[in-house]
């Protein structure tokens, strides 16, 4: 439980029974919680506009004007406050009834009459699962500034992660993968770069040919991103595109020559979207090729460094752009 010394988590209690709110309120002060009392489910959502969020809420069901159900909908579409855990409490016993809790959002199901030692139990662990979460999210904060700022020094490659996120994104979309997995490749976009701050900034900006060891270190920058990467525990599918975006479809890419399915598909999308824009792209060693160069290169190499079917969907993407463009530009 909280000690004395620390900032003490906030949790709302919402039931339209007063006794029932001084049962809890009682349960969780003795345990070193502070409690904020709401009777309605408007006047919980009015407490959650006006003040800071709290770390938990524990949620009535059966209450007049809206009832539980509703108030979690709500509480979970809202922009700050889906990721507060939801706690509902309920006399009924059937099984339909905690399945639509559990659909309208909540977190954790406990049935009246409340036993102490269960209801401290289950609100220990549904903070602590928060609190880990808020933990992860300021990691993957830092680590995404940190990516972006080893472009910003970089003239080279300034905006380059935020492109290939972009592209990577339009490609997933374009070829229906789930809303996880063009999450998991936005995010792996930023983020597939960041493992080049273990590589001397003499061999990136190098201008001419890479010694052997000095392709050495550069092909040792995905594993290294991955072990920078990893306190994202929470995102390990992120880890393994981020590890493997320099894989080749024949199994001639580093770090562990996978090839053809066994590159995740999240990678396989990365490898065409930043392929594209570091051959676009100005370099120390050479200026950005043409696009005509470009496409020739991509249609050359599918099946070989690139999966085809990723390749397809890209050009025909690119060609749509272009004719679009073409289209706006004779209107005007």
């Amino acid at each position: 439980m909280p000690n004395n010394t620390e900032q003490k988590d906030r949790i709302l209690i919402i039931d339209d029974s007063p006794q029932n709110v001084q049962l809890l309120e009682a349960y969780l002060t003795a345990a070193g919680y502070e409690v904020i009392p709401a009777y309605d489910g408007m006047e919980a959502l009015a407490q959650l506009e006006q003040n800071d969020d709290p770390d938990l809420i524990i949620l009535d069901v059966m209450m007049p004007g809206l009832n539980g159900y509703e108030v979690c909908e709500k509480i979970k579409a809202g922009h700050s406050w889906h990721r507060i855990p939801v706690m509902m409490l309920t006399a009924l016993a059937e099984i339909d009834d905690k399945v639509k809790g559990f659909e309208s959002g909540a977190d954790e199901f406990l049935s009246k009459p409340v036993d102490k030692l269960e209801l401290l139990l289950r609100v220990k662990a549904l903070l602590r699962t928060k609190h880990l979460n808020e933990d992860l999210e300021s990691a993957r904060d830092v680590i995404y500034t940190l990516a972006l700022a080893i472009e910003a020094n970089d003239p080279y490659t300034r905006g380059h992660s935020e492109r290939v996120a972009r592209y990577g994104v339009l490609i997933a979309q374009r070829m229906k993968l789930t809303d996880e997995q063009t999450d998991t490749i936005r995010n792996a976009g930023i983020l597939h770069d960041v493992g080049k701050i273990g590589i001397s900034e003499t061999i990136l900006q190098k201008p001419g040919p890479l010694t052997e060891s000095e392709l050495v270190a550069v092909q040792d920058h995905p594993a290294i991103g991955e072990k920078i990467c990893k306190p994202l525990r929470s995102a390990n599918l992120l880890l393994t595109v981020i590890r493997h975006h320099q894989e080749r479809y024949d199994g001639d890419g580093y770090p562990d020559r996978l090839a053809g399915e066994e590159i995740p598909i999240e990678a396989r999308v990365i490898a065409v979207a930043d392929a594209y824009d570091a051959m676009t792209s100005p370099r120390p060693y050479r200026p950005p090729m043409s696009q005509r160069q470009v496409l020739g290169t991509l249609k050359r190499e599918a099946s070989k460094q690139w999966d085809p079917d990723v390749v397809d969907v890209f050009l025909e993407m690119i060609a749509e752009e272009r004719d679009l463009t073409r289209y706006s530009a004779n209107r005007d």
